[in-house]
């Protein structure tokens, strides 16, 4: 196998690599016709379609790495629907579907930092490929696809307009309105310079507050990731606008650099992660929205959200991390939510995909319809299920690979008994290795698979037991 094609590999969601190291137009140009013909082989019998799905974020270059695409797939005869302009990774899989193609092919590279892009690839049911696909197009990168006789058509298309027309009917958009409209309700959202946006404000008008909307490949110098770090001016916004509006309702909306990620930030300038939001989120669709089904859930979620499911008679699906399982468990089974540590949330009524503008439309009818502040609302679940919990995260960079695998064998052949001075009693290996502790906390220890990084997540009573968790875990590794 020619080692361009072996170099490249696909992880939870899709091929990333740096901009002109392993992200380049020549990689490109080989991946795009191959994912293509895979769609074709996987799906046409179903679909009966040649077209192909084009779009992008607002990363460096990304329209012209999707024009790229755009002409190595109708040179090998597919007719292809570009996007006319940047837009969150939900609306081309929404186009997907609605549009009766293939599946789509999207420029981006998610929460990344700057330096990268990459590819998503997703199929004609709006959501991502499953892992089997996705090995179909690594294997097929070393044969590749003959030019066709005759290309197929390109075309351009706007993405927004259907999508958006989607999301509103999925709400009470005119109740939300009305709260901001009338000064019930504030609303913040950082948009991270990614693709969502002006979306809040397609949808909901011009009274959005919307932060680091420029366009901006660096991003800040940080990364569009929706975690507390890159926060600071949303936190210190909110917190001003507090001080000057103690008595209205307030909310930050937080989204990754595709939109297909969502945070949120509550009235008393809080963090809140999803897996907060699941149970908010959970609570909300069956009580008010008379929504059920299976909740899905990763193996690295809150102990909480099968406390919440469990409070409406909702059963659990558990899968590895990463929403193409949860994608895959949506196409089978009834689902209401299905949601991930890392953002990710999606919903049984919509495609089967993780859509952040959707989640924020949720979230901005759970808070208007409740009265309740989103931190107020997260404290009435803790109270009405009795459990307590602090949550946290660390992506801990490695040696090399060897160390990688050192580490793994390790864990392999030398199970841990005790973790920070707390007895081991179960491990499940769904994906990585999740130890349950004797006071009912959790570590999980799980390799990236495609660099040098081990993934370290805790659930405990408390914040502090959670940092003397993945402190031990740290030292561990190190």
């Amino acid at each position: 196998m020619p080692v361009i094609a072996s170099s490249i590999k696909f992880g939870t969601d899709g091929w990333r690599g740096v901009i002109g190291d392993e992200f380049t137009f020549e990689r490109l140009a080989l991946v795009a016709p191959v994912a293509a013909k895979v769609l074709y082989d996987t799906y046409y019998s179903t679909v009966g379609s040649r077209t192909i799905i084009v779009g992008y974020d607002r990363r460096f270059m990304a329209e012209d790495f999707a024009r790229a695409v755009a002409d190595a797939v109708t040179a090998v005869g597919f007719d292809v629907l570009l996007s006319e302009s940047y837009a969150p990774t939900p609306a081309f899989s929404w186009a997907a579907k609605e549009l009766n193609a293939l599946g789509a092919l999207v420029i981006t590279a998610s929460h990344n930092p700057g330096p990268y892009l990459g590819l998503k690839v997703k199929g004609y049911f709006g959501g991502s490929v499953s892992p089997e696909v996705t090995k179909d197009i690594e294997a097929l990168l070393s044969v590749g696809v003959p030019t066709a006789a005759t290309p197929g058509k390109l075309e351009r298309f706007d993405p927004w307009p259907s999508y958006t027309q989607g999301l509103e009917g999925k709400v009470d958009i005119t109740k939300i309105r009305e709260a901001i409209a009338s000064g019930k309700l504030t609303v913040f959202a950082d948009v991270m310079h990614g693709a969502a946006a002006s979306g809040l404000g397609r949808l909901l008008g011009d009274r959005i507050h919307e932060l680091n909307t420029n366009r901006d490949p660096l991003f800040g110098g940080g990364a569009p990731e929706p975690l507390p770090k890159y926060l600071s001016q949303l936190f210190d916004t909110i917190r001003n606008h507090r001080e000057q509006n103690p008595s209205g309702l307030s909310v930050g909306l937080v989204f990754d650099g595709d939109c297909d990620r969502i945070a949120a930030v509550d009235g008393n300038a809080n963090f809140l992660s999803s897996q907060v939001l699941i149970p908010i989120l959970i609570d909300h669709l069956t009580q008010r929205r008379n929504f059920t089904g299976e909740i899905v859930k990763t193996v690295s979620g809150s102990d909480l959200i099968p406390k919440v499911a469990a409070l409406y008679n909702l059963s659990i699906f558990e899968t590895a991390v990463g929403y193409k399982y949860i994608a895959d468990r949506m196409l089978a089974a009834p689902v209401l939510l299905g949601g991930e540590e890392s953002g990710g949330i999606g919903y049984g009524s919509h495609i089967p995909e993780r859509d952040a503008l959707l989640s924020a439309l949720y979230v901005l009818e759970a808070i208007v319809e409740s009265g309740l502040d989103l931190g107020d609302y997260y404290r009435h679940l803790q109270q009405q299920t009795g459990f307590t919990s602090a949550y946290d995260r660390i992506d801990l960079p490695l040696a090399s690979m060897d160390v990688r695998a050192r580490l793994l064998q390790q864990l392999q052949t030398q199970p841990l008994k005790e973790i920070a001075g707390k007895a081991v009693i179960d491990c499940n290996t769904i994906d990585g290795y999740k130890f349950r502790l004797a006071d009912n906390s959790w570590l999980m220890i799980r390799f990236s698979g495609t660099e040098p990084v081990l993934r370290l997540y805790c659930e405990a009573a408390t914040i502090e037991e959670v940092h003397k968790t993945l402190a031990w875990a740290k030292d561990w590794a190190e």
